[in-house]
């Protein structure tokens, strides 16, 4: 057994079942040990940055660990973004990625680098393997590492004379972290706060976001006249009828002070302590209001849902306090297809335990209550800002979920990044419906212009916030990648069009024609 070997029987025995790839030549005995070992399955991507993304859905849909096998330092390089999202995200993910033989590296071969250094921004663990005797126990504390309370990121680079020399066998994944429980008294100080009749604001993600969580809270909210929302942008959200809606803290800077200025305290359950996305002239970084206390509940990596039973209890609430709530109507639109009728029209057509993968930006900013009372599905957004984030997500959560339908919105320029992720979703006839957003330009960066102060865009401005001269033909792009595809420019046809994907399993693309 070679340490290519060795490492693949690690991953398998320690639950990593599944290898989003884009190898090279110093990757090549690893990917013949794939060969030769029962029980991984491997998903090529056309660009580590669809690789990187697709493990971070996984990871998010499943709870476990997948691998990636990247080549080298561009490899990694060109997968980072989405390991930024990844990361930001709190997903667990095992990256493997080659190095040259030990003993080659003085030489600088052309594609030589530190690869260390490309790591160590968006992973949390890194290690380079010395031998191929400690490769086994190596890939081991990788999988420790990435299965943790939190989860991390976890990058060990494979030397390629590490994988090729002889071996000594499996190595057994050392103990987990158990998932932290919660401060007790930190309850206690939120039950003080809840029940001191202040205006307060309860904030929560993570796993907080979970159906049984969302119940909790709306206990919570129900007894004490709290509110509760969630952050601009998060992992996982279990949404839809039968769930607790709530509002996130919004993306533009003047609606997130209006929304957040009448509270005197902020409780976090995981979340981040709100802040602007970007800084920009005049207007303030930090959104709470001044003399607005915070206080935190839980943590990353703390059992939330465990505390907010705890709060629940310690403030009296109860299931019967939960309020009833009015949301919108399900309706399916016709005619024009604007803001509105584009999330009538998704929020009809979302089945029952779908997974939707939301990178609209500016399209989809007031799509959520909106889509509060479609069939019961789980929202994941990108929790990192790194546009290109949705199909390779959406590519990963299909293989984690084959059972489940899952909805990709996209912006078109957000789409380009990652457009390869369509080829693997026919390849392994992933059941993915990607719904394009076709404005012709990067119209977040437009307002974004207009936020910053920045004056009316001129002629060269302009060209590069749009993207038309030529326009992007999506239904042309996904046929040539083996994905059907047609375009739509009514509500009406728009419904069609859904209805046919829902309709059948396997890949299919809208182009909505904005």
């Amino acid at each position: 057994m070679n340490g290519a070997e060795s490492l693949v029987r690690t991953l398998v025995a320690g639950g990593v079942d599944v290898c989003f790839t884009n190898p090279g030549t110093s990757e090549m005995h690893f990917v013949a040990a794939l060969d030769r070992v029962e029980g991984m399955r491997c998903v090529l991507g056309l660009f580590e940055g669809v690789v990187t993304g697709a493990a971070d859905g996984y990871f998010r849909m499943k709870g476990t660990p997948a691998s990636t096998l990247l080549h080298l330092g561009p490899g990694l390089a060109n997968g980072l973004a989405n390991l930024h999202n990844a990361k930001k995200a709190s997903s667990g993910i095992v990256n493997i990625v080659g190095q040259h033989a030990g003993y080659h590296i003085e030489y600088n071969a052309p594609l030589t680098s530190d690869i260390e250094g490309l790591a160590r921004p968006m992973s949390q663990w890194v290690r380079t393997s010395p031998d191929a005797a400690s490769v086994a126990r190596d890939g081991a504390a990788a999988i420790a590492a990435a299965s943790g309370a939190p989860p991390q990121i976890a990058t060990l680079i494979l030397p390629a004379d590490t994988a090729w020399n002889e071996a000594d066998g499996v190595a057994q994944v050392p103990a987990m972290s158990q998932r932290a429980g919660y401060s007790t008294e930190a309850v206690d100080a939120a039950a003080r706060v809840l029940c001191g009749g202040e205006r307060t604001l309860l904030l929560m993600t993570g796993n907080a976001l979970n159906e049984k969580g969302l119940a909790l809270a709306a206990q919570i909210a129900g007894k004490t006249g709290c509110a509760v929302m969630g952050q601009t942008y998060n992992a996982r959200m279990a949404r839809g009828q039968g769930r607790y809606f709530i509002e996130r803290v919004p993306y533009v800077v003047p609606q997130a002070l209006a929304a957040l200025k009448e509270f005197r305290h902020i409780v976090l359950v995981e979340a981040n302590e709100p802040v602007a996305f970007f800084a920009y002239p005049d207007k303030p970084s930090l959104l709470k209001p001044e003399g607005c206390e915070v206080h935190r509940l839980t943590d990353g990596g703390d059992n939330s849902v465990a505390a907010l039973e705890a709060l629940a209890t310690a403030v009296g609430a109860k299931p019967s306090d939960v309020k009833p709530q009015q949301l919108t109507e399900l309706v399916k639109p016709t005619g024009a297809l604007d803001h509105i009728t584009i999330a009538q029209a998704i929020a009809a057509a979302i089945p029952e335990n779908a997974i939707v993968i939301d990178e609209s930006i500016t399209t989809g900013r007031g799509f959520f209550p909106l889509m509060a009372n479609a069939a019961p599905h789980d929202w994941i957004q990108n929790m990192g800002g790194s546009i290109g984030f949705s199909p390779p997500c959406a590519t990963g959560a299909a293989v984690a979920c084959p059972d489940r339908k899952v909805y990709c919105m996209v912006g078109d320029g957000s789409a380009m990044y990652t457009v390869q992720s369509l080829w693997t979703q026919a390849r392994e006839n992933l059941d993915v419906v990607t719904i394009v957003f076709a404005n012709r330009m990067y119209q977040i960066l437009r307002g974004e212009f207009d936020g910053v102060g920045a004056g009316e865009p001129g002629r060269r401005a302009q060209d590069m916030l749009s993207i038309d001269r030529p326009s992007l033909d999506w239904v042309s792009l996904a046929k040539g990648m083996g994905v059907p595809g047609r375009a739509v420019e009514s509500a009406d046809d728009f419904n069609k069009a859904l209805a046919e994907a829902n309709a059948e399993k396997g890949p299919r693309l809208i182009e909505v024609r904005m």
